[in-house]
């Protein structure tokens, strides 16, 4: 009996093992939502509003980052997986391709909105007036010297990289490289700052390889770094952060940068818009270009340093994983998403509504991206 009862365990085992992926899948009874902690309290509220209103599961949301809420999804299809990973920028090509390497083969796109990414501090003192020029300088690993060779960045004060600024010690709490936002700040922010430079704006340009070279050679950038593209190059130089301490990783968290700026009226955050807007009583956004952070600014693009907020689901999931369908119906409903939704009195700027309309659209018909464009 005892050898009989081992056997049916082991039997059971290995069905489970060789089942399929919807098999696995329907081990859990709710939603598992992963990824990026500026879209971590949108996700959180439609959830929910969910489950109260369902009396399913209320899913459970994790705030993993944009990159590392795209490795969780897409080691994989099955219950020790999750189902929807949040991102504050776009799936990047190479994400793509592991979840194809892993056999997540479907996988659907939804934008969701806009946020703006702010550069705060503490209501203690006047806002910073800073341009993507001054953004760069005070940051960036490199910047051009006074030959325009690329040197170890020496600015230490707000002073020193713009006469107009403070004579502050430049310190500045941001997302680490996992971190959509550091993705959509580097792109958005360090980039349009670099591009101001012409020489580092004709190398971003640049598809000739000899020009290439003759750039990079006038700004010391070693020949080991070339590539074909002058824009990878480019990226290479203004995407590299500082690590000398003017620039402080504070993890995923956004609340412990609102709080360290409390403490040190001084320094300044970096996180996204809708946050911004639930602490309003605590900090406020630097004027960038002359425009301030708002919804309206945001909205109609005149604030420089916005991006888009997406949602991607696993299509092996929908209709084995109880509450998925429903969750993604509650998200993209126009009491959620719509102009006058919640998720906008929460900060998040609304898509216009043929935009809605078509997102909603791919949810409805389980519309799988095909990863070109990407």
């Amino acid at each position: 009996m005892k050898t009989t009862h081992k056997l049916a365990i082991a039997g059971a085992a290995m069905a489970l093992t060789m089942a399929s992926p919807a098999v696995l899948a329907a081990a859990r009874d709710y939603v598992s939502v992963v990824g990026s902690s500026t879209v971590y309290p949108f996700a959180t509220v439609v959830a929910e509003r969910f489950g109260k209103s369902t009396g399913n599961a209320t899913p459970k949301v994790e705030s993993t980052g944009s990159g590392g809420g795209m490795k969780l999804f897409c080691s994989g299809v099955g219950t020790e997986h999750p189902d929807v990973t949040n991102a504050s920028r776009r799936m990047k090509s190479s994400e793509f391709k592991l979840c194809q390497d892993n056999g997540v083969k479907d996988v659907i796109e939804v934008l969701i909105g806009y946020d703006g990414i702010v550069v705060a501090n503490s209501k203690a003192k006047a806002p910073m007036k800073l341009t993507r020029k001054d953004l760069f300088l005070a940051l960036a690993l490199q910047v051009p010297g006074p030959d325009g060779k690329l040197i170890a960045n020496p600015n230490k004060t707000w002073k020193d990289v713009n006469s107009a600024l403070p004579d502050t010690k430049i310190e500045v709490l941001g997302p680490p490289p996992t971190s959509g936002t550091r993705d959509a700040f580097s792109e958005l922010a360090m980039e349009g700052g670099a591009k101001k430079f012409a020489d580092l704006k004709a190398l971003r340009k640049s598809k000739d390889a000899d020009e290439i070279k003759a750039l990079m050679a006038k700004h010391g950038i070693p020949a080991s770094a070339f590539n074909k593209k002058g824009k990878k190059v480019f990226k290479a130089v203004a995407h590299a952060i500082r690590e000398d301490g003017h620039y402080i990783e504070a993890g995923e968290n956004d609340n412990l940068i609102v709080q360290k700026l409390e403490a040190n009226p001084n320094a300044l955050g970096i996180f996204g818009f809708s946050f911004l807007d639930q602490n309003s009583d605590k900090v406020q956004g630097s004027i960038v270009e002359g425009v301030e952070p708002e919804f309206e600014t945001i909205a109609n693009k005149s604030y420089p340093i916005s991006r888009p907020l997406y949602f991607y689901v696993k299509k092996a999931h929908m209709g084995v994983v109880p509450g998925i369908e429903g969750y993604l119906a509650e998200f993209s409903s126009e009491k959620a998403w719509g102009e006058e939704g919640y998720l906008a009195d929460k900060g998040m700027i609304p898509m216009p509504a043929e935009l809605r309309a078509q997102f909603a659209s791919a949810i409805k018909n389980k519309q799988s991206m095909t990863g070109e464009g990407l």
